[in-house]
Formats: C-alpha cells, structure tokens, sequence
C-alpha cells in the first residue's frame, strides 16, 4: 500500500514492483492496525483510503476515509527516502541539498562539538537498519569521547 497514487523511486525499481506478478498495490492507503498475536503473528492489517491520497491527513481534516480489513501473513513497513531533519533547517546544522545531515568524512561529527549524527539522517545511500546501528554506535562512542575529554567541573556544595 501506499499513501500517494504514484511511487518515488528510481524507473527501474518502480517498473520492476508494478510489473511483478506477486505484487499489488493499495494506492492512497496507509496502515492504521495491525491484528494478531505473539503466538500466532500477524493475520490482518487495517487500512484507511481517500481517493486523493495521504488518507490520515485527511481524515484529521475531517474528510470521509474509507476503512478496510485485509487478511495477510506479515508486514514490512517502509517509510520512504526523506531524512526528517527539517527541525534543523535554521540551526548551526549543515544539511546537505536533499536535507541530509553533512558530518565529517568516515565520522559522525558534525561540525559542532558535541553534536553527532546517525543512521538514514546522515545515509543518503545505504539507509538500511544494520548501518543507522552501526553509525548509531559510532555516535555514542564519538560522544562518550567528546565529554571525556570536557573538563571537570565541581557541583557546589549546597
């Protein structure tokens, strides 16, 4: 399912998923539930539609959303390519052209000390899970080291 009518994706991907036989979509439709069990998994997904898209929104304008119960067998939930960063915008922040985090080659600093950045904030190319860990970790070491290394200072005696 997807909440627009149309995909953004690369021709390519976008030719292969509409053109596979074991795929189809739910266009202007977005997930609200998902229903079953830790013993037995996922055996259905509830799902709002509005013919012209972004159904949620919709339906918190007050508009009419249609509601469905679809039996399936599992759920993989992906949310697109768009870093959220756009609190950053008028910050000390750099973001790239496309709003991701810039940060210092192999790093995670970003330029600011003491401010760090991982996973598909700052991964315009990878985005997948086991890389946002991986910086994820990078970052916390990186910021373990940053208050390592500010100096001490005593709590007043009260």
């Amino acid at each position: 399912m997807h909440r627009r009518d149309s995909l953004r994706a690369s021709e390519i991907m976008i030719d292969r998923a509409l053109n596979n036989e074991k795929i189809s979509f739910k266009w202007n439709s977005e997930l609200v539930e998902i229903h079953g069990d830790q013993e037995t998994g996922v055996d259905a997904v509830s799902i709002i539609s509005h013919p012209d898209g972004h159904p949620t929104k919709r339906e918190s304008e007050g508009k009419t959303v249609e509601t469905e119960r679809l039996t399936v067998q599992g759920v993989f939930y992906g949310i697109g390519h768009i870093p959220n960063t756009s609190f950053l915008e008028d910050t000390e922040i750099v973001l790239d052209e496309e709003g991701y985090i810039q940060t210092d080659p192999g790093t995670t600093h970003t330029g600011i000390d003491g401010v760090f950045a991982a996973g598909d904030v700052a991964d315009s190319v990878y985005q997948q899970a086991i890389t946002a860990a991986g910086t994820g970790s990078m970052a916390a070491l990186d910021a373990e080291a940053s208050l390592e290394a500010q100096p001490e200072v005593e709590a007043p005696i009260q």
